[in-house]
């Protein structure tokens, strides 16, 4: 998210500097990559968001591209949601978005698939990009080429703020350690805060916590999947070279690292169940990440409780997927100011479904806010 923000600012005349802690705790590169928001059956605003951004990728794509001279791995291949009964499908959040499949059109979308789904659904309008071996890498070159600064290594301990007279705090600089430990207080009044899981350790009143995912590949023979297949307890993302991607556990264990041996053996249980003759794809590779979630499982986007700060977190597991829209409402943010502009007519409902201040439980959550950028209050 930090990326896809800076390269957008950038791009657009902005002079940026991306304060980085540890390049590979970032949740792109754990991230298998779907922009699957209907097989994914996200509903409400969360649903609206993704539907903005989805259409945004091809563009969003083909800008990273042009600057960065490397492949993002798009690919609008659709993805097949598979049912074990018609009741099931019916009952789907996105179900009228979808092509019904009967069992003969789901064999054929999805060759192999287990016995005991028999039906699904189709949804070619859904796609993935491969995050973890090209996006990421691309989103790097092409905020270099833009001039973007990298600082690597630093940890931010603290944001610094001010009140004025009227009882509004502002940001007006960040306490950081440096790579090498040396403790700075820089000055600075804009910020986006892309920490991700990480975020509540700056901004308690924001909950946003970690959820651990584990995930492995397999070597599948070229074209054997050519689809996402969103199953009940695993999905797979194909890739066009023949790998396959399998995710996700979903564990509240804060931030402990590593594998597990039950995770791992909970996700190939559900890759058999799934599509049993995925099992024999020989294994290349096993990794976890991080995911950011609130509380209601959506981002926090938009005006942040400090005047100067806007937030770009809590993506949960549709980071990749929310990334284009989220870099543009994040500079229609910033580009607005605080001092009555308005933003873009069609960011006014986001930034308010997205409010960091939804979580609290007093009004002057809200206050803060509606001090903060009024005409969103």
């Amino acid at each position: 998210m930090g990326l896809a923000v800076a390269h957008g600012l950038a791009r657009h005349g902005w002079s940026v500097h991306l304060l980085r802690r540890a390049r590979r705790e970032a949740a792109g590169f754990a991230a298998a990559g779907m922009a699957a928001p209907h097989a994914e059956g996200l509903s409400g605003p969360l649903l609206a968001l993704a539907q903005r951004s989805l259409p945004m990728i091809p563009p969003w794509v083909d800008a990273i591209e042009e600057d960065s001279g490397l492949p993002c791995g798009w690919l609008p291949c659709g993805a097949v949601v598979p049912f074990t009964s018609q009741a099931q499908r019916q009952a789907f959040p996105t179900a009228a978005l979808g092509r019904p499949l009967d069992r003969a059109a789901l064999e054929a979308e999805a060759p192999g698939i287990s016995p005991a789904f028999t039906c699904g659904l189709l949804f070619t309008q859904d796609g993935q990009l491969d995050s973890r071996r090209r996006l990421m890498a691309a989103l790097e070159r092409a905020c270099h080429r833009r001039g973007v600064r990298f600082e690597e290594g630093v940890t931010v301990e603290r944001l610094c703020r001010e009140e004025d007279g009227g009882g509004q705090q502002h940001l007006v600089g960040i306490a950081l350690r440096t790579s090498d430990g040396e403790r700075q207080q820089r000055p600075c009044g804009q910020a986006v805060l892309c920490c991700g899981a990480w975020s509540q350790q700056l901004l308690p009143c924001v909950p946003v916590t970690p959820v651990k995912g584990q995930m492995f590949s397999v070597q599948a023979p070229r074209r054997a999947l050519r689809r996402v297949l969103f199953g009940p307890d695993a999905y797979l993302v194909a890739r066009q070279d023949g790998l396959v991607v399998v995710g996700a556990t979903t564990e509240q264990v804060g931030f402990t690292p590593g594998l597990t041996p039950m995770g791992q053996t909970r996700l190939e249980r559900s890759l058999r169940q799934l599509l049993p003759a995925a099992a024999r794809w020989p294994p290349m590779e096993r990794w976890y990440g991080f995911r950011p979630c609130t509380k209601d499982q959506q981002p926090v986007l938009g005006p942040g409780p400090l005047k100067g700060l806007v937030m770009a977190t809590g993506h949960h597991r549709n980071g990749v997927l929310l990334a284009a829209v989220t870099a543009e409402l994040t500079r229609a943010v910033l580009e607005a100011g605080p001092a009555g502009c308005r933003a873009p007519h069609w960011a006014a409902p986001f930034l308010h479904a997205f409010r960091w201040s939804r979580f609290s439980s007093t009004p002057a959550g809200e206050a803060a806010l509606e001090a903060s950028w009024p005409e969103f209050g």
